[in-house]
């Protein structure tokens, strides 16, 4: 991640964190209202009925669950203790992140796995005897 793009990210968390403390967020329309999950709005109105039976049926865009999968990979990663097994499961996941930016029209820099897959291979020990 670039470093003007990190200031930016932060200069608008803060924004946003003062804003809900001054309230400017509270008389917001639909407030308290529960979100409205089954909006397709988004969706072509050619595609609508087919994308209602695919969702009715549990099956999520290709890209949704490859998303799900990385959450996954992610999560299984955090728990293992196995120098070994760390690595073979980061490079699944960078290769998982990296078949996801493929299949998009234009890439999509996962931030959040980046950062995480950044701080493992930060605190993961090298044996430095096996690299050679």
């Amino acid at each position: 991640m670039s470093l003007s793009l990190a200031f930016i990210e932060r200069i608008a968390e803060e924004r946003i964190r003062k804003a809900q403390e001054d309230g400017e967020f509270d008389d917001l329309p639909g407030r308290g209202q529960p979100l409205d999950l089954e909006d397709d709005a988004h969706v072509p109105p050619e595609l609508k009925m087919a994308w209602r039976v695919l969702k009715n049926a549990g099956c999520l865009p290709p890209e949704l669950e490859a998303e799900r999968e990385i959450h996954t990979a992610r999560e299984l990663l955090e728990a293992m203790t196995d120098e070994g097994e760390r690595y073979r499961q980061m490079q699944r996941l960078n290769l998982m992140v990296t078949r996801l930016n493929e299949t998009r029209q234009r890439p999509v820099f996962l931030e959040m796995e980046q950062t995480y897959y950044e701080k493992i291979v930060a605190r993961m020990p090298v044996n430095r005897t096996r690299a050679r």
